[in-house]
């Protein structure tokens, strides 16, 4: 749990200075405590909004130097896993486009395993993601979900609810 969040907003706001001066990014941020809840997302306690002419190279290759500015910051204020959620980056919407379009691969997924009764791999994801996958079918009366694969590489499973997987011949 976030003890202090502005105190906490500060030591990211340092954090951020020291990375964006250092790399030479064009970018400007904004750092919200406490954002307003968004309608069918999740909130964090401390969102960073970023700007500027470099917004686009945080956002290549799905959001990878973005994610990569998170995990930066919440190693450098010692976060624990279960308060990763807390501490939230995005640019330019990022994360309202990435959430609705995993609602949609998720909703194109269930048909899929409805209609054939075979599993359903998603691609690698991270932790985040793969939790708005899960939590998406967590009461869903017919479809389950499991998370396999290791590290960087991990992905979530759709299966049907009774899923028996065939037995290899010997």
């Amino acid at each position: 749990m976030l003890q202090d969040k502005v105190a906490t907003a500060k030591k990211i706001d340092a954090f951020l200075k020291s990375i964006i001066s250092s790399g030479a990014f064009k970018l400007k941020y904004r750092i919200t405590v406490n954002p307003p809840i968004a309608p069918d997302a999740e909130t964090p306690d401390i969102l960073v909004e970023f700007a500027g002419p470099d917004s686009q190279l945080l956002l290549e290759r799905g959001g990878e130097v973005l994610r990569s500015f998170e995990v930066l910051t919440h190693e450098s204020l010692h976060l624990h896993a279960e308060d990763h959620d807390k501490v939230s980056f995005d640019c330019k919407g990022y994360r309202a486009a990435r959430q609705q379009e995993l609602k949609l691969a998720a909703q194109v997924a269930a048909d899929r395993v409805l209609q054939s009764g075979v599993p359903y791999s998603f691609a690698p994801m991270s932790s985040r993601e793969r939790r708005l996958i899960h939590l998406a079918f967590r009461d869903h009366a017919s479809l389950a979900t499991q998370s396999e694969g290791e590290g960087g590489r991990r992905y979530v499973v759709l299966y049907p609810k009774d899923y028996k997987p065939a037995r290899p011949r010997r």
